[in-house]
């Protein structure tokens, strides 16, 4: 049976560590996270396929005034990280020194159970650290 193409399924896949994205069985546009509606064609049927673990980074920043529910993470560095397939997804970028983060380094997914005590969010998540040497 497919599973729904739902931002809960997605939280879902990502507490079973995969990262996953619908990918549009007209046009083959991934989208991550899954949508509705593909943006490239308008097309609504999809299939889930499992990402690309590791990529590399293309732009980041480093977060000193985070949004309240954030705040006990600042200062925090978040990317734009380019998967092996292609696919540019944002992430939190974790286990390297801000001075030592740079543009074009490879990257490698990992996660973490759901935050408890907080009211949002309560999904389970999914950062980036270097890879190992």
């Amino acid at each position: 049976m497919q599973q729904p193409f739902t931002i809960e399924q997605f939280y879902r896949n990502i507490a079973q560590k995969k990262l996953t994205g619908g990918k549009c069985l007209k046009c083959g546009k991934i989208h991550v996270p899954p949508r509705s509606l593909c943006d490239s064609c308008l097309s609504k049927e999809f299939e889930w396929v499992e990402l690309a673990g590791t990529g590399k980074l293309l732009t980041y920043t480093v977060i000193h005034v985070a949004p309240p529910q954030f705040q006990s993470m600042a200062p925090y560095a978040v990317g734009i990280i380019q998967l092996e397939n292609g696919v540019k997804i944002p992430g939190i970028i974790r286990e390297v020194p801000f001075e030592q983060i740079r543009v074009g380094m490879q990257l490698t997914i990992d996660y973490e159970a759901a935050s408890t005590g907080h009211q949002w969010p309560q999904w389970p998540r999914y950062y980036f650290k270097p890879v190992p040497a």
